[in-house]
């Protein structure tokens, strides 16, 4: 059976032009190298070398041997810089997932930053409402999600990243804007609500139970941009994140209300499957996340 150490020991004595210089090369004997050759020749059915007064030289099928085995040991170079580059940054995916809101206002800011520390790591984003992000992480199709509050399936675990504030918004021409409003001033408002299974609709709901509100009218609108166009319009109020009205609020587009109580704060989440092990662009990831305090700029 041929073995990397015989076709090694092989090279050395071409590429030395002898049995001592290759065993010198190898730090090992020079009968151990004879031993080499002598198993390699057998084998292969075949006289590798030619030992003359001038020194070791390659038979025809020698050159054969020696020409495959350097094709071999490049390929096992290769090997070995593709796992470093996978161990380090150097190459990889990282596939992230986030709700609505956070996948579609935070990942990019975040993937941003990771970009720049790794470049040769390609990235790819899903966003989806709470449900099926968890559903995502939980078959296996992403390996690290962003959500609001903790995750339902004890299967997943989160890490905190810091708190984010809720807001009450109106169209820019509402009455209601430049005063400190009680529950009771909200009363006869339409409430504008995200879609079911949306992290958003679960603070949505909480705002109007700790206002007395839960009967108030209350129409549902998918996605984010349809709930502040409507916003825009006059179609109602809503609860939302103050990062995805930052914007229109600049703009004149929206107007965030002065509610007392204020709108419940959220816990924005990294969220994995407890069982998974992280590939090395997922772990650079969590320590960024590891790092960030507040939402970034």
């Amino acid at each position: 059976m041929v073995t990397l150490v015989q076709l090694e020991v092989l090279a050395k004595v071409i590429e030395s032009g002898g049995f001592s210089g290759a065993a010198k090369s190898l730090f090992t004997s020079q009968p151990a190298v004879s031993n080499h050759i002598r198993n390699l020749e057998r084998s292969l059915g075949a006289q590798l070398v030619h030992r003359t007064s001038q020194g070791a030289r390659p038979t025809q099928a020698g050159e054969i041997v020696v020409e495959h085995a350097r094709r071999i040991f490049g390929i096992l170079d290769d090997l070995e810089i593709a796992v470093a580059e996978y161990r380090g940054l150097g190459a990889g995916r990282l596939v992230l997932a986030g709700t609505t809101t956070l996948g579609t206002y935070l990942l990019p800011l975040l993937l941003s930053e990771f970009a720049l520390r790794a470049p040769k790591v390609s990235c790819e984003i899903r966003v989806g409402n709470e449900e099926a992000v968890e559903s995502w992480l939980l078959r296996g199709e992403v390996a690290l999600g962003l959500c609001a509050g903790t995750p339902r399936d004890e299967q997943l675990v989160a890490q905190g990243m810091f708190e984010e504030a809720m807001v009450l918004v109106a169209e820019p021409g509402s009455p209601l804007i430049g005063r400190a409003l009680t529950p009771g001033d909200l009363a006869d408002q339409r409430f504008l609500m995200r879609e079911g299974g949306s992290a958003t609709r679960r603070l949505q709901e909480s705002a109007l139970r700790m206002w007395g509100l839960e009967r108030a009218e209350q129409w549902d609108m998918w996605g984010t941009d349809t709930l502040k166009q409507a916003v825009s319009r006059g179609l109602g109020l809503a609860v939302v994140s103050e990062h995805v009205i930052r914007q229109e609020t600049e703009a004149g587009m929206l107007a965030a209300l002065t509610v007392v109580p204020a709108p419940p704060v959220r816990t924005v989440s990294l969220v994995r499957r407890a069982d998974r092990a992280l590939t090395p662009p997922e772990e650079a990831f969590v320590a960024l996340v590891g790092a960030v305090s507040e939402w970034p700029a």
